[in-house]
């Protein structure tokens, strides 16, 4: 056994535009095929609308969208990342993020990600930080900071 086993857990990449997210698996509900959300009027531009999956109206954000972002269109290889809430603030108890193509599965540790320094983020970002991987470097996504723009500034019907 290695002195890494118990460090170990498996992320998903999660294609944008012109970076990658990672995000624990165990965080993940589905990855879902693109389908046009709900508008809802008056919401702010990176708030998409909302899906049905699983019963459920879940809100789904463009990530590029709330970092200030041009929001890109939907294409061919566009999903949506359903993710477990951290908190109890959104009814659904979910919420998805588009993403620009298929998300990748990979197997982290200690020995294949390190902080990423060159890169800041404002306080009020929706990155938590950037890591550096042996051939990547995604970004951390702050989700609490997500489900909580999506909670006070959108309202959302369970």
């Amino acid at each position: 056994m290695s002195d890494t086993d118990g460090e170990e857990f498996y992320g998903l990449l999660v294609p944008l535009a012109d970076e990658r997210l990672i995000v624990p698996r165990a965080c993940v509900a589905e990855v879902i095929a693109w389908q046009e959300p709900t508008l809802m009027e008056g919401a702010p531009s990176w708030y998409v609308g909302t899906v049905a999956w699983n019963g459920r109206s879940v809100p789904v954000v463009s990530f590029e969208g709330a970092l200030g972002r041009a929001i890109p269109l939907a294409g061919g290889r566009t999903r949506i990342v359903v993710l477990h809430c951290l908190g109890s603030r959104l009814q659904a108890g979910n919420f998805g993020i588009l993403t620009q193509g298929f998300p990748q599965l990979v197997r982290l540790n200690p020995d294949v990600v390190k902080p990423d320094p060159t890169r800041s983020f404002p306080d009020r970002s929706p990155v938590l930080c950037g890591i550096r991987m042996v051939n990547e470097a995604p970004l951390v996504p702050d989700l609490e900071y997500l489900e909580g723009l999506i909670a006070d500034e959108t309202s959302v019907a369970a």
